[in-house]
C-alpha cells in the first residue's frame, strides 16, 4: 500500500437492490459530524481527493462513488440512475456506517441528491455545501452536459483523453494548462482493454434523457427544507448551470445562507480555488462542535 493509499480506507457495501457500492473513508475526529462528499453526474470520488486530504483528520471525510461510477457496480436497470435512487444509497451508507448525521458536500448532481435527502430524511443533514447547483438549473448548462454525457468515447492515451476534455470544457476552465487537463483526465478516466475510457457507465445518459422528456420537478420546496440547515453555496463565475439570478433568489428565500463566487471558473469549481477553500474553512469553523 502506498503512502497516498494509506491515508484512507476503501469500503464497499450492498444496497437494497443488490449492487455493491464503493466509498473512501478518511479518518478524522469523532466529535463532530463527518464530511460526506457526493460528486457530479459523470464524475467519481477522485474529485474529492485533495479536498479530503485538506480536511482530514480534523474531520472524518467520506466520499461515495454513485452507482455506475468509479469502483461501484453498474446498474443493470438504467432507469435507476436518478437522484432518488442515489439518495437511498446515501442513506444506506450512513446507516451501515452508523452515522446519524453528516455535513453534506454536493457538487452538481451530488447537490441535487442533497436536496432530495433534505426532503426525505432531513435529520441526516447537519449542514450542507452546494457546489454550483441550486433548485433551478440553467438550460444552457443542461444542454452542454447533454452534448458530452454517455458518448462512450475511447482514447489511445491519457493525453488524448485530456485533449478531448479540454475541447469540451475549456469555456468553464479558461486558465487551465496542459498539466491541469491531464490531471482532469486522470481523475475522470480509467483503463479498459488497453484503452482509456471515462470512468462511468454510459447508460447514465438514459436517465438524463428521461428527465428531459418528463415534466420538471419544482425543487424550491426541497431547497427550503435544506435552507433550515447551515448552508454554503459555491458558484463558478462562468457557470451556466447555476445562474446569477438563481443564486439571488436562493439568498432571498434563505437569508442566512452563505455564498461565494469563484472567479474565472465555470461548472464546477474543484473546491481548491482560494475563494472556495477560504469560504469552506470559514463555514466549517462556524458550525457548532
Amino acid at each position: 500500500m502506498s503512502a497516498e493509499e494509506a491515508r484512507y480506507r476503501d469500503g464497499y457495501f450492498a444496497v437494497r437492490d443488490g449492487l455493491r457500492l464503493h466509498y473512501r473513508d478518511y479518518p478524522g475526529s469523532a466529535d463532530r459530524p463527518p464530511l460526506l462528499c457526493l460528486h457530479g453526474l459523470t464524475r467519481n470520488i477522485r474529485d474529492f481527493a485533495d479536498f479530503a486530504e485538506r480536511h482530514s483528520p480534523r474531520f472524518r471525510v467520506i466520499a461515495l462513488d454513485f452507482r455506475g461510477r468509479g469502483m461501484s457496480d453498474k446498474d443493470p436497470l438504467p432507469a435507476r440512475y436518478n437522484p432518488l435512487a442515489y439518495a437511498g444509497d446515501v442513506i444506506e451508507l450512513l446507516d451501515q456506517l452508523r452515522i446519524m448525521e453528516a455535513i453534506f458536500v454536493g457538487t452538481s448532481l451530488g447537490g441535487l441528491v442533497t436536496l432530495a435527502i433534505a426532503a426525505i430524511a432531513p435529520e441526516r443533514i447537519a449542514a450542507a455545501i452546494l457546489n454550483d447547483v441550486g433548485p433551478e438549473l440553467g438550460d444552457a448548462g443542461l444542454d452542454h452536459i447533454r452534448k458530452y454525457v454517455g458518448r462512450g468515447e475511447r482514447f489511445a492515451t491519457c493525453d488524448e483523453a485530456a485533449q478531448a476534455i479540454e475541447r469540451s470544457q475549456h469555456a468553464s476552465f479558461p486558465n487551465y494548462r496542459a498539466a491541469d487537463w491531464l490531471a482532469a483526465a486522470r481523475r475522470n478516466c480509467r483503463e479498459s482493454d488497453g484503452e482509456i475510457v471515462f470512468d462511468y457507465d454510459p447508460a447514465i445518459a438514459d436517465g438524463f434523457k428521461v428527465a428531459e422528456a418528463t415534466p420538471k420537478v419544482d425543487m424550491w420546496p426541497l431547497f427550503m427544507a435544506l435552507a433550515r440547515k447551515p448552508l454554503l453555496v459555491i458558484r463558478g463565475e462562468l457557470s451556466e448551470l447555476l445562474r446569477p439570478e438563481t443564486l439571488e433568489r436562493m439568498h432571498a428565500a434563505a437569508p442566512d445562507m452563505k455564498s461565494v463566487i469563484v472567479k474565472q471558473i465555470g461548472h464546477a469549481p474543484m473546491l481548491d480555488e482560494p475563494e472556495a477553500a477560504a469560504a469552506i474553512d470559514s463555514f466549517l469553523a462556524s458550525l457548532p462542535g
